[in-house]
This record gives structure tokens, sequence and C-alpha cells, in this order.
């Protein structure tokens, strides 16, 4: 028999009984957990599911098949000798070779000969007998030929150990066999059996830990099967790999100008950067820093790539060109896109843009989870842009260059940041910069190195062409930087300064409104502004009825609500149902998947919004997104009814356009006052059209006299809060308003609250 010896290392498990100090076997308990015993673990798992045998729960005990078998083959005597055991085995189990069968023999008469000492009785010496030879049969057949020999069998068994399934496991142990028992439950159930520790050893590592909540054996085996799958989805690895901001000095664009030459020599690596720099060291040089940078560059011959702002998205011709399908499981997913990586001219190059693809897709499968449609949009993107720019980074690339990608601008999407992170592990200088410190960038990455300098400057466009460096004055700067300490985080605001916003619907009471009508919106509760985009409260009310019948009086409450900026609407319906409108005929090209086809509207002949300001343009095409995405309008998604919001929004009249063109997000915002005398129901178009001006911040009262639901019919939800002033009046006629005077004895919500009224 082979002895039980003590491990130097886990390693030592997996070394062949010839390089080993002696005969020895390893008979090992497992009580807590580190990352190497984990390592550890997956490792043995698989050798003793090749060359052994893997035990989860219990060995099941002999059934009435396996004991008629038994009898059949082998009769029922029992006798306490070792010459019978060994006859016995020789029929039973004839496979074992003449050392292996005397050294089981051996071990199971030593065994029963202990139970025999401990006051066990020969019929209980002759069921135990009985038990081993058949779990030896129907479980541990197929290693018992292996015993002692050279490549050990592996024995693992999970989870807490019985007396009789300790007393057969030692059994094998002693015949040559390697075991390790995992006991997520600790030693207390193992000592009842093994009180002084005689038959294994207990484990002990340095910073042991409970195992995992939930660890097994099958989680175990999942973490190899992911591991195997990993190495199919990476294939051949490349031989050289990113060294990635080891080398640099922290010094911005001259560790960009560096040669690659004078990097690093180790030939496993590329040594390539990846940069964030924030701000401007000297405003008044930056520009033509950049501009100096860039002919820098191409006068050493890097390949070099500038993109100023968001990159474009891809084309669908681009798109087109990705081969892919649907995926069922993340790794089809990914090994079947990585196919499109294809670049013979350098399959160097090739394996490394590969092996970063697969990289980012399984860290960012870990983020999407089973999200396999994001997934997959994702990968597109990253291989569109791809294709698109390896001409012009990788043009007969070889070891050891490294192009230059750079991003004029903060990350405003995933998309870029996710590209970004692509390319940084390339051989390729990857450089990110943010002038305006006021414009956040989404990207983070382990890998990324930020250098961040006090000054800020506005800069759109990378200076390529010496005609497009502008060299901004030091009254200019300062004026720059006294405008940043007035409007940064003070409350006060410079004109049209924000160019997004969200809406906050106000709860109020009835005489609310007017205090809060014609007040800026800066001072309306729960005004905000956060990362550069204004939170609005506004007002989105219905009036119902006339206040104590008066009718004079109610048409001069809604008098004091008309300023310069109110659009008042007298009668249902406004925007009449066949009123001509030239957008019907395209809106369906404007809207695929779900999204408004930015691009195509802004760039087709019909558009009517291109002399807006930009910001404003794209808050519009933001809110009409918001208005289809949050179905405020019954059919959208259902029947088609998205065409014709794209439609009414894409024809606004000419009065609310110029409100919303002069709209500042800080001051007083637009009005509108809708008042429906009659029964008639207004029109889908202005069901439209004023929850779209609701979503663009505009405050919207609906003066309804008669109390009828004549305003609500096309409204998804109860969008609106409702009023209830007084008695319904009918058949009411709208007045002049212009025509209404105020009383000059009038006295103001201010006089009456300071009783300074006369």
């Amino acid at each position: 028999m082979l002895e039980h010896k003590k491990i130097r290392s886990l390693d030592d498990y997996f070394v062949d009984l010839n390089g080993r100090q002696s005969r020895e076997v390893y008979f090992y308990r497992i009580n807590g957990y580190t990352e190497k015993i984990g390592d550890f673990i997956k490792k043995y798992y698989d050798t003793a599911r090749r060359a052994g045998v893997v035990i989860e729960g219990k060995i099941p005990n002999p059934d009435e098949k396996n004991l008629a078998y038994y009898s059949e083959i082998m009769g029922m005597d029992f006798q306490m000798d070792p010459s019978f055991i060994s006859n016995g085995l020789k029929k039973w189990l004839p496979r074992m070779n003449d050392l292996q069968r005397q050294n089981v023999a051996d071990s199971i008469y030593d065994s029963l000969d202990t139970m025999r000492r401990n006051g066990k009785t020969e019929n209980m010496l002759k069921n135990a007998y009985i038990k081993f030879m058949c779990w030896l049969y129907y479980k541990f057949e197929r290693i018992v030929n292996q015993l002692g020999a050279n490549e050990l069998p592996k024995i693992l068994y999970e989870g807490d150990i019985s007396n009789y399934e300790l007393m057969l496991i030692s059994i094998l142990s002693n015949a040559g066999s390697d075991v390790v028992l995992l006991q997520y439950h600790g030693d207390a159930g193992y000592l009842k059996s093994d009180p002084a520790s005689v038959l294994s050893d207990d484990l002990q590592m340095e910073r042991m830990t409970a195992f995992p909540e939930g660890y097994c054996l099958k989680k175990v085996r999942e973490a190899i099967q992911n591991d195997f799958e990993k190495e199919r989805l990476y294939g051949s690895l490349p031989s050289v790999n990113n060294c990635t901001n080891a080398w640099i000095d922290g010094k911005g664009f001259e560790d960009i100008k560096k040669s690659v030459l004078t990097r690093g020599t180790d030939p496993r690596f590329f040594y390539n950067c990846f940069y964030r720099i924030n701000g401007a060291e000297d405003k008044l040089t930056y520009a033509n820093e950049l501009f100096q940078l860039q002919l820098e560059l191409k006068n050493a011959g890097r390949k070099m790539v500038i993109v100023n702002g968001e990159i474009e998205r891809p084309t669908p011709d681009e798109i087109a060109e990705i081969r892919r399908r649907n995926y069922a499981k993340t790794d089809q997913l990914i090994m079947d896109l990585s196919t499109n990586i294809k670049y013979p001219a350098n399959l160097e190059l090739q394996k490394i843009m590969h092996k970063t693809f697969v990289d980012i897709l399984l860290a960012e499968s870990g983020k999407e989870g089973d999200n396999l449609n994001r997934l997959t949009s994702k990968a597109v993107y990253l291989l569109c842009w791809l294709k698109r720019y390896l001409p012009f980074l990788f043009s007969n690339w070889k070891m050891p260059e490294i192009g230059c990608f750079i991003h004029m601008g903060g990350c405003q999407n995933e998309n870029e940041a996710l590209f970004l992170r692509f390319l940084a592990r390339l051989p390729v200088d990857v450089v990110i910069l943010c002038p305006n410190r006021n414009i956040p960038c989404q990207l983070t990455d382990p890998l990324l190195y930020e250098l961040n300098y006090e000054e800020s400057l506005t800069m759109d466009r990378y200076p390529e062409e010496s005609s497009q460096v502008k060299m901004g004055t030091v009254a200019y700067h300062a004026e720059r930087e006294l405008d940043t300490l007035m409007y940064q985080d003070t409350g006060m605001y410079r004109n049209m300064q924000y160019g997004k916003a969200n809406i906050i619907s106000l709860q109020t009471m009835y005489e609310e409104i007017k205090i809060l009508w014609d007040q800026e919106l800066k001072y309306r509760p729960d005004f905000s502004v956060v990362d550069g985009v204004v939170n609005i409260p506004v007002i989105f009310a219905k009036v119902s009825g006339v206040k104590d019948g008066h009718t004079a009086g109610y048409w001069t409450s809604v008098k004091e609500l008309v300023t310069e900026d109110t659009v008042v609407i007298k009668r249902a319906p406004y925007i009449e149902p066949m009123a001509p409108n030239p957008m019907k005929m395209y809106a369906a090209e404007f809207f695929k998947n779900g999204k408004l086809q930015r691009n195509k509207i802004k760039a087709h002949p019909k558009y009517p919004y291109g002399i807006l300001r930009e910001d404003i343009q794209e808050m519009i095409l933001d809110k009409m997104q918001l208005l289809i995405d949050q179905k405020r309008i019954k059919g959208i998604g259902e029947n088609g009814m998205e065409y014709t919001v794209i439609a009414q929004v894409l024809n606004l009249p000419k009065d609310i356009v110029r409100l919303i063109q002069k709209f500042d997000l800080t001051q007083k915002n637009p009005k509108l006052i809708y008042i429906n005398t009659s029964e008639t129901v207004i029109s889908l178009e202005d069901s439209i059209l004023t929850v779209f001006l609701h979503l663009m911040g505009f405050d919207i009262v609906f003066f309804v006299p008669t109390g009828y639901q004549s305003i609500e019919k096309y409204f998804n939800g109860q969008l609106m809060e409702e009023h209830q002033i007084g008695e319904y009046k009918y058949d009411l006629q709208v007045p002049d308003l212009n025509s209404i005077s105020f009383n000059n004895t009038r006295h103001t919500w201010r006089d009456k609250f300071f009783k300074r009224g006369n």
C-alpha cells in the first residue's frame, strides 16, 4: 500500500507518482476557499472527470438488483480472511492486477478488522464487505485497474461524507488514489467518523474564507465550460499584446509625440497610450499646440485619424456589410460576428483585433445580461467603425508601428466610448481632448490616463489647417473666465445658456396659476440645472366651470393671463383635421425601428426648421421622440399614430415656431391658452400640438366653462391637472380679450398679502 503524505503545494496533486518524493498519495479535505483553491478545484475536477471518479452527494446504497447480481456471481459467503477477500476481488473485479488486488484486499481487511475491534458483529462485517464490493463494482470499477499507476486516479467527493463512505474511499486511497473532500459546511460532520484526522488531512492556507454562496461542483462545471467556450472564441492568440500607458511620463502631448522606438523594446508588446486631456494648460496657445501636434505626427509618418464631436453613426450601407444572424447565446454571437474581422495583409494584426473584440464583448455581455439584441447592436457599431477607420490607421501595418486616433470632444454616448476602449487595445494611441471642462465625457476605463488642467475653453473642431487656428486675446479669455465665474452654480444665467430641458408638471391650486404664470422659471419650485440640463416646472391644467357664475370676472381672469408670449386659441378645433400638411407624405420615411431618423429629417429638402438654432432643432426632435416613446397620444405603436405625430410636429404654426426659437430655458416660458366654450371635441392635431408644446416647456391652460370632456379624447392617461372652479356655463361667446380693461382698484396678490391695497 502507498503512504499518505502532506503536500508542499496544491500542484503536488498533479505530479505523477514517479515524480513524487516517495510512493505517496494525498488525501485532503477542503473546508474553506480562496481564489487559488477555486482554481485548484476546477483543475482537479477536470482531471477526476477524465481519470477518476466524481461523487456529488452520497454514494447510493446497493439496491435489490445490485445485491441479486452480486449474489448470483459471488454467493453470499463471507470469511474474515485476506485470502478470501483477495479471491473475491479476482472474480468480481477481474481487470485489477495482482498488486492492485492485494493492496485493496489488505486495505479492506484492515478496515473490517478495525470494525471488529470496535465491537461490530460478524453479520455487520459481512454487510459492510458486501456494500464495499458493490460500491467498488458500480461506482469505482473504472479506476480499480489504475490504482497505484504512475498517473494516479483522482477521487473528488462533494458533501458530508458518511462513515462507510469514508472507509471505502480511504481503502482506495491506501491502494493508490488521490482524494479531495469538499466540505462546504466545515469539518464537524467529518470528525465524528475520524476524530483524530488519521485518514485525511485538513487543508490550511492563508486568507481562507467560507465558500461563496451557492458554490458547488455544478458551478465549477459551468465555469470550466465557460473557460472552454472562451478558448473556442479566442482561437489562435496573437504573439504580441498591448502595453498601454505603462511607459508614459504623464506629459500629455509630449508622450503622444514620443517615437514608438523609444517607448519600449520588449518584442512581446506594442507600446501605445490612452489619454483624456481635460481643459488646457494655456488657453492662449492651446489651438497652436494642437496644430503643431498633428504636424509632427504627420512628419513622423504616423497614421492619424481626427474625429470632431460625435463619431458619425454607421450608414445603412456600412451596417449591411456586417454579416450577422439571430443568436441564442452570447458565445454564439461573439464567435459569429468576430468572423467579420479580416485583415489578410497582416494576420498578426488580425489576431490582435480578434482578441480585443472578444475581450470587449465578453466584458459588455456581463453588463447587458441576456439582452443579446443590445449586445449585437454594440458589436455591429464596433465592426462598422473598425472597417471605416482600418485603412487610415493600419494600412501596411507592421510592428512596432503605432497610429493615432484623436477624438475632439468627450464621448457623448456608450457606443463611442466602447469603440475608443476597443481602439485603445490595438496598436493605436487614443487621445480624447476635452478642452471645455463643462461638458462631461462618458468614457470610463481602467487603462485610461487622465490629465486635468484648470483652464477651460470652447473649441468644437480640431485645427488641422493653419487657417483654422484661432487665437483668443487675453481680454477675450478674461471675459470667458468672468462668464464662468458669474454663471456657474450661482443662480445667474446668461442668455440662451442651455439647450436641453426636462419638464416637471406642477401640481397647483387654481389660484396659484395666476401667481406662477408670468414668473421666470428659475424662481418656480423645483427648478434646477443638472449636468447642463434644465429642469423646467410648467403648468398643464384644465379649468372647468365659471367661478361664482360671473362671466365678466371669468373673462377678466382669462385676460390676466395673456402675455406677449401667449398664444390664445378661442375655438375648437385650432387645426382642422383636413387642413393641408405637406409633411404627411414623408412621415413614414422619417421613422424606423422605433427611432426618428434624425439625419434624414434634417437633410430633407422640406424640413422646415433648418433656420432655427441647432440646439432648438435638437430639442424639437428630442421631444418628438419622447412623445412617441411615452405614447402620450392614443394609438401610438398600434395603428401608425406615430406618423401623424411626426407630420404634425414638423408642421407647427409659424407663430408657435417663433416662440420656440425665442424661448430661453431659464427665463419666462411661452404660453398657450385654449378656450373651448362649445360641445366640440378638440381635434387629434390639436391634441398632438398641446402635448408636444407641454413637453417643450410651454405653460398650457384649457378654459372649458362647460366642464365637458371635450379635450381629453386623444390623450393617453390623465396628463393634465383639472380645477373645478364653479358652475358650468353653456353657449358662451368668447369676447375680444383686448377690449377688456382691468379695474384700476384691483388688488394684486402682493397687495393682498402685504395688506397695502387701497
